[in-house]
């Protein structure tokens, strides 16, 4: 697999992931994905974006909950 941005070599490995979103900041430190060996792009494979998405998802939900107290 070629990095799309560089067409470096990727590898599978761990990056982090980061999101600024309706009032909280998402970190998550260590999420399996493939990374470029020659620019550190990273990729994440459909079952860690669904299980980004489903976090989000849930942050979203308790986000409205307390805006709306």
């Amino acid at each position: 697999m070629k990095c799309m941005h560089c067409q470096g070599k990727m590898i599978k490995d761990v990056a982090p992931f980061h999101v600024d979103r309706k009032g909280y900041h998402l970190t998550l430190d260590t999420v399996p994905a493939w990374v470029c060996q020659q620019c550190g792009e990273a990729y994440f494979d459909e079952p860690e974006v669904d299980s980004i998405q489903d976090i989000i998802q849930t942050l979203e939900n308790h986000t409205e909950k307390l805006s709306a107290a």
